[in-house]
């Protein structure tokens, strides 16, 4: 298909004959015919073409044409005149139309210019698309930290279902930062002005779960005094995150699959359905094809919510992204008690690494709050304690190094060898075997050439 193309005529044997050529040239086309009418089809998005006549009852051609440049100033509009018409076709110009023709018109001269139209529009998308990838890079990047390749993937594997609809499982480790991931899928999907709903499952007694997600009626159960809404109604076109899914009750999780099979529910104590659209994110610790092997957890509601499953590395496995994340919650520490940021030594910095952080990213906050409020760390299992060499930490170290001179620098390879007193083809291989771009680090706007 070449485009799309919306035709506004009054006349039905011209929008019948603009609708045949054009669809023979491969296009895709509706026809209205109103101006009204095609202005509750086109939105900024809108990725083709609009043609229509000037003259018109109710909205004319320029009316339409004011709202269309409101809406969006670099939409294709072509306008198409009557004989006699042409001082009228250069004042739409002027506002902002793309072309006009004159009737009679043959298919050819229609065809050559919906095409140069839809070639300019095409490119107008295209560069839209990567302004918001590069804005939505690098939002995503100062939510979800790190500079390892593991993160990396994680960042591009989120950026890629949260365009999607499908319910998303989400493994990790206690403290790894599986609402955060959530948090991003919400945030940068179409339901980000929607609703987010986040429920740990664990932490609620089995006795009030049925009321907790699905709500009830005034009077369903003893001590029901009012109407509640559940967290599965509240998420209504928004998302649904059940956190520590594996400790749902076996009796909820049958109708948590009813839910997403028929979209409707039922609050306790009362007989009406009720629609819901809501997209579910689940996240667990344990394997949960395990919990079903053990009759723990049901099979059919497990495929249901995963649908995509993402994977976040414990931080033992991403060394290289502790340094950067100290020094990010402990300058948010620093900053919320009021007190200037304290550097982090050689000695607590080697620290650092060799600890195995069991406690994941939550451990590591915890750790950053004590050093900006100047309080000696917890204790810690000695260097080597924990499996890690000494070869692992400089890796890290290494990886770290590179990341901070290659952002202090943005991205200008000469500075980032001047500072670090490293030969071209050296930083090159270092930034190839850590996974850094330089292009990640250019200013906004810029090119990586």
């Amino acid at each position: 298909m070449s485009g799309q193309v919306i035709f506004i005529d009054d006349e039905s044997a011209i929008r019948q004959a603009v609708q045949q050529w054009l669809e023979l040239s491969g296009f895709r086309v509706r026809t209205c015919a109103r101006a009204r009418e095609a202005l509750g089809l086109i939105d900024r998005d809108f990725p083709g073409v609009l043609i229509s006549d000037v003259r018109m009852p109710d909205l004319d051609g320029l009316g339409l044409l004011e709202r269309l440049v409101a809406l969006d100033p670099e939409l294709p509009v072509i306008m198409v005149t009557g004989h006699g018409d042409v001082p009228m076709a250069v004042q739409a110009l002027r506002q902002g139309a793309y072309d006009f023709i004159e009737k009679p018109f043959t298919p050819e001269r229609l065809l050559d210019s919906v095409r140069r139209a839809q070639d300019k529009r095409r490119l107008v998308c295209e560069n839209r698309q990567l302004r918001e990838q590069f804005t939505r890079k690098g939002r995503i990047e100062s939510m979800l930290l790190g500079v390892s390749r593991a993160m990396e993937n994680l960042r591009r594997q989120v950026l890629e279902l949260a365009g999607t609809d499908v319910n998303v499982l989400i493994r990790g480790d206690t403290g790894a930062g599986k609402e955060q991931v959530a948090r991003c899928l919400h945030d940068f999907s179409p339901r980000a002005r929607r609703p987010f709903v986040a429920l740990n499952c664990a932490a609620i007694p089995e006795t009030i779960f049925e009321s907790e997600l699905f709500g009830h009626e005034s009077g369903a159960f003893t001590g029901a005094q009012g109407k509640r809404i559940g967290r599965i109604e509240h998420a209504h076109g928004g998302t649904l995150f059940l956190d520590e899914i594996e400790s749902m009750p076996l009796a909820q999780q049958v109708k948590l699959l009813r839910v997403l099979q028929e979209r409707t529910l039922e609050r306790l104590g009362s007989n009406r359905s009720i629609e819901v659209d809501l997209r579910v994110i689940s996240a667990a610790k344990p394997d949960l094809l395990e919990e079903v092997r053990g009759g723990r957890f049901r099979e059919d509601l497990l495929y249901r919510l995963n649908v995509a499953e993402l994977h976040i590395p414990p931080l033992r496995e991403r060394r290289e992204d502790i340094p950067l994340l100290f020094e990010h919650f402990a300058s948010q520490a620093a900053q919320r008690h009021g007190r200037e940021p304290l550097p982090v030594g050689p000695g607590e910095l080697a620290q650092l690494l060799a600890h195995d952080w069991p406690g994941n990213v939550r451990e590591l906050i915890n750790a950053a709050e004590r050093h900006a409020l100047g309080l000696a760390p917890p204790p810690s299992a000695p260097a080597g304690d924990n499996g890690t060499s000494l070869a692992e930490q400089m890796e890290a170290f290494e990886a770290q190094c590179l990341h901070s001179a290659l952002q202090q620098c943005k991205g200008n390879i000469a500075e980032v060898m001047a500072l670090l007193q490293l030969p071209r083809r050296t930083l090159n291989e270092k930034m190839q075997r850590h996974g850094l771009s330089r292009g990640d680090y250019l200013p906004a706007g810029s090119t990586d050439g």
